[in-house]
């Protein structure tokens, strides 16, 4: 059955203050609030979306924005603070990261494991809000050199519990990566640990999120009680049924998967049996992704922008959404409504900060509209 709660957890804030300044915004809709209902117009003020016009000193200057407007999508997949290739940057860098991601309408990211600590960046008031995951939790030598704290089985729950502690409610663990001595992908814990770690995570208030790509991690991982998975490209029917009847999300990363085939051809001398498996995985990522859906799991879009990949790619992501089937209003509620709800994060109700993007067509009917910005509000502040 669907959980009916999750752990308790501290509540990242999403509030800040709104700039000095922040102009008077009229709202000429659709004003698309969720998937059931929409507003003819609103009004932004003091950076807070209104549904009714409200009282304003007489001579107030008021800018009217015309177009669709849908709150700022999200990217629940992001590293803000690895480098193109690999490595820590400055947090000058990661800002400049977070601005790239901005301009293209992502004004939520939840970071998926940074070499750095980005907590920086969410003082800095045109950034998109970020919800923090710490740093990567892998096992030794079973994951990309630099990216991770990297533990063996018996340190790993107090791994957790430091993580949890260091970001906003989250922590990244490495479920499975290539095992050199089989040739292929295996999970890296075993069962009791991952139960271990799950359990540790949920004891500090935090939420926990795995990295996989293998088949034999999702049973694992589901049986221990995971809030959440990454890529998740070694779904069965019946781990797709798990998923869904748990209700454990998916973040997608269809971007990343369709890089598995340079990821087999890089293996393929040494570690054949781990190249045919990636392409089998990246041959089957859009019935997959649409069977998922179909069966009722929840997917929430990712990227994995940063570190392999570039910042700025969340279009390209939905366009692969759409090459799997999900029709444009799909699309948005994965980019947008689901992830702002499965974190806790505002959207446009009333009184909501006003993070929101102005379009010249409906991405209900087409979600490449998205990529046409007319308009990036951050905080009630006209941003791009």
């Amino acid at each position: 059955m669907l959980r009916d709660s999750m752990p308790a957890r501290r509540t990242p804030s999403y509030l800040r203050p709104a700039p000095d300044g922040a102009p008077v915004l009229h709202l000429m809709g659709p004003v698309i609030l969720d998937e059931q209902r929409e507003l003819p117009e609103a009004w932004v003020v003091g950076g807070l979306i209104h549904h009714e016009k409200p009282e304003l000193p007489h001579g107030t200057e008021v800018r009217t924005l015309r177009g669709a407007v849908v709150p700022g999508l999200a990217d629940l997949h992001c590293h803000l603070g690895i480098g193109d290739g690999g490595g820590g940057i400055s947090i000058e860098e990661a800002r400049a990261q977070a601005i790239i991601d901005r301009d293209t309408g992502v004004l939520l990211v939840r970071d998926a494991g940074s070499i750095i600590d980005n907590s920086p960046l969410q003082q800095q008031g045109d950034l998109p809000r970020l919800v923090r995951s710490g740093r990567h939790l892998a096992r030794t030598r079973r994951y990309l050199i630099g990216y991770a704290d990297e533990v063996e089985p018996a340190d790993l729950p107090s791994a957790v519990t430091r993580e949890a502690a260091r970001g906003d409610g989250w922590v990244k663990l490495v479920g499975d990566w290539i095992d050199r001595e089989v040739g292929d992908l295996r999970p890296c814990w075993d069962a009791p640990t991952f139960a271990a770690a799950i359990d540790a995570a949920h004891a500090a208030g935090a939420r926990i999120t795995t990295h996989t790509f293998d088949e034999e991690t999702l049973p694992l991982v589901l049986d221990a009680g995971i809030d959440c998975l990454e890529h998740a490209t070694g779904l069965t029917p019946a781990t797709i049924e798990r998923a869904a009847a748990d209700g454990v999300p998916v973040i997608t990363t269809l971007v990343n998967v369709d890089e598995f085939e340079t990821y087999a051809s890089q293996g393929e001398r040494k570690f054949p049996d781990y190249a045919a498996h990636m392409r089998r995985l990246r041959a089957g990522r859009f019935d997959r992704t649409r069977d998922a859906l179909d069966a009722g799991v929840q997917l929430l879009v990712g990227t994995d922008s940063g570190g392999v990949l570039g910042h700025g790619i969340i279009h390209d992501e939905l366009d692969e959404l759409a090459r799997a089937g999900l029709t444009a209003s799909e699309i948005l509620t994965a980019a947008a409504f689901a992830p702002r709800r499965f974190l806790g994060a505002p959207l446009l109700e009333d009184g909501d900060p006003a993070d929101l993007l102005v379009l010249p067509g409906d991405p209900r009917d087409d979600h490449r509209v998205l990529r046409d910005l007319t308009h990036v509000v951050l905080g009630g502040q006209i941003v791009a």
